[in-house]
């Protein structure tokens, strides 16, 4: 039977309207205040727009919006995350161009557009695999709206556990992976129209227009997972491996046939990494800083995807050995093949000796993967149980996908919640925002232009719109603009601007609560173990020493000896109680610009 198109769509839909929640829910409390802003729902999302922010306008693909250091023949820039990733964020930055769609609008549409085609594409394999639109519709929302879920995270931490509700539907983080998702799964069913809609005695058959085609699409559409996500792409390297293996072990006479077919399509995919290995030779070192690479071999193996991948294993066994699934024994591979994957992307490391941040895999790639090959396991069985029984299976069906939108729905409910306040505090500062657009037009070269913000969340995304440089955001170090050491002394600054004393960073790190100053001085990997498994948490010494070099650098701090501009600007709060006695000795203020719940300073150098 054709695939019936519509249910695809139908899961789509529902999955387009669980990305736009956050922002339907931000218009909801902001009523008739509303400023224009987008609803993130993940605090890494203002370093993605903001980079989307600088595409749209024109600047280079190595950019760096929070510096202002833009590539060029004088000033060569080095490549960043983001400048490497760069197709994902082109696929929002090009169209939102062309259209006149500022980053806020472009970051919403984009996770919206991303979430239908995932589940589209996703809908799609386990039809193909399945046999049943009905259920391939329950199952597309299911993996997708049980994301977090699968990961052993998200609503069910609080619901069920004593637990934090987040994070919300990890797989639509716009846009990496959510961009991604499409390709992937695009990907996955590629290679099942080329070895697996068919028989196997068919298998020797001369290879068809058809068949190239589809090789092609499957080589587009694992290098554009390359150049979006390096969790995704490393997660298809070791998905086709699996299927590889499997596919020589228990594929019939005949079967190279399909090895070849595969071993094309892992030829068009190296390829598409030698370019990305050019451009990662070329990378900042902030990158290493950050990156977290853990030397290990030690295994991994109690991870929720991981829980789920092996009882899929075992319910494909013990299928195998029943003869359930006897006449689909290519769907059973492919099954088994993803379940395999999960454990081998969190246990690489057993061979190559190399950890990186595996959490990345338990949250935004291996639970999708667990999950899907949950559920198609799930409807193997089903379409065995029910075959002869469709009004029953559609009732199933249709019980299925009210469970699985349900359970969307408490994500939504319990995930989003979480950063309304922040939201809310985002969107309140878009007037500034605005407003920085339009001075931003008077000046040759805005983005040369600094802005100390004293309000450490409006600073973090400000970039998103105007296009001024910011003293020291959270997301800073993740573009290249800045070495470690610079972004370490400009968080000194930002410190001293904000009359900080050492003696009270000190007492504020040893506290435990100063999770900030952590991260700026030491790394997200000295803040949380969530990150690294070769956690080490902060010692009194480490602290200290950390103190006594901020107290050395204010005593000799001059802005005009600075590995840094000088600030043009301030942005306060109304109704903050502001120091401004370090800023008042080295610049002069005018007497400010009230813009909402905002006061805008000029500064000059004395």
């Amino acid at each position: 039977m054709k695939v019936r198109w519509r249910f695809g769509i139908i899961a789509g839909i529902f999955l387009a309207l669980f990305s736009l929640y956050p922002q339907m829910n931000l218009i909801y409390m902001r009523g008739s205040e509303w400023n224009g802003h987008y609803a993130y729902n993940d605090i890494d999302e203002v370093a993605y727009a903001s980079y989307v922010k600088a595409l749209i306008d024109g600047r280079p693909r190595k950019n760096d919006p929070f510096t202002g250091r833009d590539d060029s023949a004088d000033d060569p820039q080095p490549e960043s995350l983001f400048s490497i990733q760069f197709a994902a964020p082109y696929t929002v930055a090009l169209p939102a161009r062309l259209l006149g769609i500022g980053a806020p609008w472009a970051m919403t549409l984009a996770g919206a557009f991303a979430a239908f085609f995932a589940a589209l594409a996703l809908f799609w394999v386990v039809r193909k695999m399945v046999g049943n639109d009905w259920f391939a519709m329950a199952a597309s929302i299911a993996v997708l709206a049980g994301g977090a879920l699968f990961a052993g995270e998200g609503a069910a931490s609080e619901i069920f556990m004593d637990g934090f509700s987040y994070p919300y539907f990890p797989g639509f983080r716009r846009y990496i992976p959510a961009l991604a998702f499409p390709a992937f799964f695009l990907l996955i069913g590629s290679i099942w129209k080329l070895v697996g809609d068919r028989p196997f005695a068919q298998d020797g058959e001369d290879e068809t227009r058809q068949n190239w085609l589809w090789l092609l699409i499957a080589i587009a559409a694992s290098a554009y997972c390359v150049f979006s996500y390096f969790y995704v792409w490393t997660t298809a390297v070791a998905w086709l491996g699996c299927l590889g293996v499997l596919w020589l072990i228990f594929s019939p006479e005949k079967g190279w046939r399909n090895i070849i077919k595969l071993v094309i399509v892992g030829v068009g995919f190296m390829a598409a990494l030698v370019p990305y290995a050019y451009l990662l030779s070329k990378r900042s070192h902030t990158m290493d800083d950050v990156q977290l690479l853990v030397r290990t071999h030690a295994p991994d193996l109690s991870r929720m995807p991981e829980l789920i991948a092996f009882v899929v294993l075992v319910m494909l066994s013990a299928g195998y050995f029943l003869r359930i699934f006897s006449e689909r024994k290519k769907a059973v591979l492919f099954t088994a093949s993803l379940a395999l994957t999960v454990f081998a992307v969190f246990n690489q490391q057993i061979i190559t000796g190399q950890s990186l941040q595996p959490i990345h895999y338990q949250v935004f790639i291996g639970n999708y993967v667990a999950g899907a090959s949950l559920l198609i396991t799930i409807g193997l069985v089903w379409e065995r149980a029910l075959a002869e029984r469709p009004s029953v299976s559609r009732f199933a069906a249709v019980a299925l996908t009210i469970v699985a939108v349900g359970w969307g729905s408490v994500e939504c409910y319990y995930t989003v919640r979480v950063l309304d306040d922040v939201n809310i505090a985002r969107d309140t500062a878009m007037p500034v925002a605005k407003r920085l657009v339009e001075i931003a037009e008077d000046e040759s070269s805005p983005h040369t232009s600094v802005l100390m913000p004293f309000d450490l969340v409006i600073g973090d995304d400000l970039p998103t719109i105007a296009p001024q440089a910011v003293l020291w955001a959270r997301h800073q170090h993740v573009f290249a603009g800045v070495t470690w050491q610079e972004n370490k002394e400009r968080y000194y600054q930002y410190l001293y601007y904000q009359g900080v004393s050492p003696q009270r960073l000190g007492d504020a790190m040893r506290s435990g609560n100063d999770f900030v100053s952590v991260i700026a001085l030491f790394g997200w990997g000295r803040h949380t173990d969530r990150l690294n498994s070769d956690f080490k948490p902060l010692t009194v010494a480490e602290i200290d020493a950390e103190v006594e070099l901020f107290e050395t650098y204010i005593k000799t701090f001059d802005p005009r000896n600075a590995v840094n501009k000088p600030l043009d600007l301030a942005l306060v709060r109304n109704n903050d109680d502001v120091d401004w006695s370090t800023i008042d000795k080295w610049y002069e203020r005018d007497r400010g610009e009230r813009i909402g719940d905002f006061v805008l300073y000029r500064l000059k150098l004395r």
